[in-house]
This record gives structure tokens, sequence and C-alpha cells, in this order.
């Protein structure tokens, strides 16, 4: 029979286990001290920069690519045969229409025209002694005191002295014209490139190089292509004299001179589907250098009231381009927009905006419809980028 102090330590032990089983069942006992309740807080704001949509004129602007050509070049060729005795430009220097160039050794041309001269005094000379004896021959026939076969053939001298005359004029003209081409002068103005040849070396004609090439500067012109599509755009802006031509530097950047649209090409080139198109401008500083890149604004018409925002308001999405629009409570809503062309930072807007709406331009990639935004100002656009990067993950 179990003793009393057994049966007193089995009993506590069999209290300490049930306890043990409530407390893995059920827990601790829950406390009595109220605890407070979690609220959950709105969203903060979404820094952006933000702009005010333009409404005013805007020129519509064609652009295109176009090589600075030449009005006039010319390869500088001497006529005749001879020793070149001097040149008489520098090279790079600007000459004048009629400035002399380069002189050939004119000594032989000048004995031509000195033997040219002595033929034709000679001859004249002949033809005044038969004139002379046809007036004298002449009375004396008509009364009979000389023979028509006689006044015929004093005639005929005469005839045939003018003709003498004639041909030795000509051959003088020739010669003078061949002396002539002894001083070789500038067709046009322009700018001389580099001498191909020295002074002291035979010349001729059929030299392939020639003494230098002379190519005109001011004015001069560019012929730059476009699709075939703005064929009509361009007529009717020549008809209504709106158009007008802007030469911009490789870069797109920097505006060289402001020209004059000459002609649209009679044909399109059909590989391409694109037009040449030929402008001249005034190029007095000199900016536009025969054979360089430069990039054609075209203006073909300004629109009134048209609507502008910046480059970066608009946004491609699934449905095509849309902006960000800022209520008065600073709430962001999507609104789609019909881009028509873009340039300085600026986007011509066709459909979706009336102009007086507020246009995020930064900052979108952290916006839905409805976000709350906070437009900082764009100096302080380091925030927006912060944002941005920290939302995607890029910044601890």
């Amino acid at each position: 029979m179990p003793s009393r102090k057994t049966l007193l330590l089995a009993g506590t032990v069999l209290l300490i286990g049930a306890g043990a089983g409530a407390y893995a069942l059920h827990g601790p006992a829950p406390s009595h001290a109220a605890e407070p309740k979690a609220t959950p807080t709105a969203a903060s704001p979404v820094p952006v920069t933000a702009a005010l949509a333009h409404k005013g004129d805007v020129p519509i602007v064609l652009e295109g690519l176009g090589t600075v050509t030449p009005i006039n070049t010319a390869t500088i060729h001497t006529q005749v045969q001879g020793t070149l005795d001097s040149v008489n430009f520098v090279e790079g220097q600007a000459v004048k229409r009629g400035d002399v160039l380069a002189k050939i050794d004119p000594r032989v041309f000048e004995a031509q025209v000195d033997q040219a001269e002595a033929a034709l005094a000679r001859d004249q000379a002949s033809l005044k002694n038969a004139q002379v004896n046809l007036a004298r021959t002449q009375p004396l026939a008509a009364r009979g005191f000389a023979t028509q076969q006689l006044l015929d053939t004093q005639d005929s001298q005469v005839a045939q002295g003018q003709g003498t005359v004639a041909l030795d004029k000509a051959a003088l003209e020739a010669a003078q014209t061949q002396l002539s081409y002894t001083t070789i002068t500038a067709p046009f103005d322009g700018i001389t490139g580099i001498r191909h040849i020295d002074p002291g070396n035979i010349v001729h004609p059929t030299d392939t190089t020639g003494l230098v090439t002379l190519t005109q500067i001011e004015p001069i012109s560019i012929i730059f292509t476009l699709p075939s599509t703005d064929i009509p755009k361009v007529q009717k802006a020549i008809a209504s004299g709106e158009a007008s031509v802007d030469a911009y530097d490789a870069a797109n950047t920097h505006k060289l001179d402001h020209g004059n649209l000459m002609l649209i090409d009679n044909q399109v080139n059909a590989s391409t589907g694109t037009v040449q198109l030929k402008a001249s401008f005034p190029n007095e500083r000199k900016n536009l250098w025969p054979g360089s890149f430069v990039n054609i604004h075209l203006t073909v018409a300004l629109r009134h009231d048209a609507v502008t925002v910046p480059l970066t308001a608009v946004q491609q999405g699934p449905n095509g381009a849309f902006v960000y629009v800022v209520d008065a409570n600073h709430v962001a809503s999507e609104r789609g927009v019909k881009a028509g062309q873009s340039r300085d930072e600026k986007v011509l807007i066709d459909q979706g905006l009336s102009g007086s709406e507020t246009v995020v331009t930064a900052g979108q990639y952290r916006l839905t419809p409805g976000t709350s935004v906070e437009i900082v100002p764009d100096s302080r656009k380091d925030i927006v980028q912060n944002a941005t990067t920290a939302s995607a993950g890029m910044l601890p």
C-alpha cells in the first residue's frame, strides 16, 4: 500500500502536467491592460516637376539633311600653251570678277598680232588701189574709151580686195583673242583654292588639274531632301509666301544662316521616296562651306493658338501618347493626347489639351491616375530623381 508521501508527489506531478497542456493549447492568459489599435496612414504625395501648357503661335517646320553646294565653281585652265610667267593670287584669297589670276608669256602671241596687223595694212592698201583704178575706168567705159572686160576686171579686183581685207580682220581678231588668253582672270567673285602649278612651268589647255579652283561663297546654295509626301505642304508655302529656310550645323544646335527656297526638283527619287530641294543663302559670315553637311529647317506655315508642352511631359502607353495633368487639389490624372512636331524641347499637341493645364514633366514613373503629387521647382529636381530611383529599388 503506497504511503501518503508517495500519493502527494504523484498528485503534484499530475497538476503540473495539466497546466502545461493547457498553456500549449490556449497560450498565456490575456492581459487586462488596454492596447491601442493601429490606424493606417495616408500615402505621402509623390514629388514631381511640372509646367504649364503654352498656347500661342507655333511655326510648322520640316527638317531635312542637306549639302552646301556652290552656285558657281570653276577649275581655271589656260586656253593657250605657253610658259607661266606669274601667279597673281594667294591661295585662299577672295577675288573679284576680272581680277588677274595668272599671266602667260605673251611674246609669241604679240608677234602673231603684229603679223596680222601688217597683213591687214598691206591688203587694205591693195584694196584702195583697186578701188581707185575702178573709179578711173568707170567713166572711160561709159564713153567707150575702155572695154567692158577691163571694167569687169577692175570690179573683180575690188571685190577680191574687200574679201582679203575681211579675212585679215578676222585673223587679227583671232590673234588678239589668243593674246588676251595670256592674261587669266577670275570669271566671277569667289575664293581661290590650292594652287596646282607654279610659275616657270609650261601650261597647256589640256592639263587636267588646271591652275586653281575658284568657288563662289557669297551667295551659296544648299541642296537638301524631304519626304515626297511633304511636297504639297511646300508648294502651299511657296504659293502663300510663307516658305522660309534656316540652316543649322551638323549637330542641329547652332543656326548658321537664313535663306530663301529656290525650287523643288522636278522628280522624286523612287528608291528612297524623297525629293531634292534647293535654297540660297547670303552667307555673309561664311558659316556655310562647300561640301559640308547641314540640317535644314523649312518653315511651311504658322499655326495660331497652338498648344505646346515640354518634351519630357509626353509619355507613351499602350493606347498611345499621354500626359499627366495635375488639378487644383494636386491630384494627377492621365490625359491622352495627339502629339505633333517636336523641336526646341517642345512638343506640339494637336489634340487633348486646351493650353491651361499643368502637366508633369518629371516623376511620371511613380504615378497612377489619382495619385497625390507635390510639385517641386526645377532647381529641386534631384528630389524627384532620388524618389524615382528609390521606388525602382536602386536606393537603400
